[in-house]
């Protein structure tokens, strides 16, 4: 074993040590504040499940919630789909202080691995590394998904293992989105331009491999609970998400100009559809997903009409290729890539400490992050065109 790999192994038993034993001198303030977490919802629906129940269902969600010393009189409820049950149901078999924890341990892993993956994929060179680290765990929506115990790494991983996976293994690539496709309105024109390019691209066994594993995980809900959808259809009607503010670009601007038109917080999304249409076929015949399909995931979560600061987690592998385009650069950063570098450095910065500070992410100090990554994205794709015209001239 390498020096390097020693440390490392030292280090990451040093922080889970450390981690096991602030959990355990804890223990009474721990278990206090998980019916506090999103991941309660989670466990609720994996309850209900195990026991052949609604999962959607509004009144026995809150009675478990409440049970478990949750002080809200409004639910946190599942919002996916059937076919994501299946991520709930091993929190069924446990109470909530246990599934919390193994939600936790899942995250935590799903974290670490997309970082490892991101770095096989990104990479560029050993000496960045730490650049890569410091943007990779110090981005905003890592440190909010962990705090609300959010569905967000679960997501993650799943598009990291279809960007690793789709050149030599199609079908586990496939199967892989099964994962983000827990919030399919997430990354809307991701789905368009993925489905365009099935099509386009004759990538069948891709395909495949998607179908087979929602088909696969919708079967298991139903054995569960054999009138699923109905039961979705039915929670859906009664959600009523117009009346929520949604801290998105699109909510801020609905309720700024458009208050009493839910509508219109869909014409972002109506122009990045056009856009995306646009973009997919000028790229469809030279389209690569760590390339365009980074590009199509950052348009979708700006014109996003309901997402949460928690979602933007899967926009890690983006803001890892923007810091190597910038960073892995032809010769010394110029003074303009060192001032935007800074001020990214410093929103992000503020952001945590918003996080840090326990704002509650449903305010509408959040709603300008998703700008705030698409800056850094673009900004690294045209250092990225700088770099390679110097190279080639």
């Amino acid at each position: 074993m390498t020096n390097k790999k020693l440390i490392r192994l030292l280090v990451g038993v040093t922080l889970t040590a450390a981690a096991v034993y602030l959990v355990a001198t804890h223990m009474d303030k721990v278990r206090a504040n998980v019916s506090q977490r999103d991941s309660i919802q989670y466990w609720a629906a994996g309850q209900l499940l195990i026991h052949r129940a609604n999962p959607y269902d509004v009144q026995s969600t809150i009675q478990l919630e409440w049970n478990e010393g949750y002080t809200q009189s409004r639910p946190v409820l599942v919002r996916t789909p059937p076919w994501s049950l299946f991520l709930f149901l091993p929190l069924g078999l446990t109470n909530a202080f246990w599934g919390w924890m193994l939600w936790m341990a899942v995250s935590v892993a799903a974290l670490i691995a997309a970082m490892r993956l991101s770095w096989k994929i990104f990479g560029k060179d050993e000496k960045l590394r730490p650049v890569f680290l410091m943007v990779g765990y110090l981005f905003a929506p890592v440190l909010a998904c962990l705090e609300a115990g959010q569905i967000g790494f679960v997501l993650l991983i799943g598009i990291v293992l279809f960007l690793e996976l789709e050149e030599k293994r199609p079908f586990l690539a496939g199967a892989a989105l099964l994962l983000p496709f827990a919030k399919p309105h997430l990354l809307v024109f991701f789905w368009l331009a993925f489905f365009l390019w099935i099509l386009w691209r004759r990538k069948f066994a891709v395909a495949a491999g998607f179908a087979s594993a929602v088909v696969a995980t919708t079967v298991l809900a139903l054995i569960f609970d054999p009138a699923a959808f109905q039961h979705y259809r039915e929670f859906l009607r009664s959600a009523a998400i117009e009346g929520e503010f949604i801290p998105t670009v699109s909510g801020v601007l609905r309720l700024l100009f458009f208050r009493p038109y839910f509508r219109m917080q869909f014409v972002p999304t109506l122009l990045g559809l056009l856009w995306s249409l646009w973009y997919c076929w000028k790229n469809l015949a030279k389209w690569s997903w760590r390339e365009h399909g980074l590009t199509v995931m950052v348009v979708s979560i700006l014109t996003t009409p309901y997402g949460w600061l928690t979602d933007e987690v899967v926009l890690l592998p983006a803001m890892l290729f923007a810091a190597m385009s910038i960073f892995g650069g032809v010769g010394k950063l110029p003074v303009t890539a060192k001032m935007a570098v800074a001020v990214f450095g410093l929103m992000n910065w503020l952001m945590l400490l918003l996080i840090a500070s326990h704002i509650p992410l449903q305010t509408g100090i959040y709603f300008w992050s998703s700008l705030l990554w698409c800056g850094w994205y673009f900004y690294g794709r045209r250092r990225l065109a700088a770099s390679v015209a110097v190279a080639a001239g």
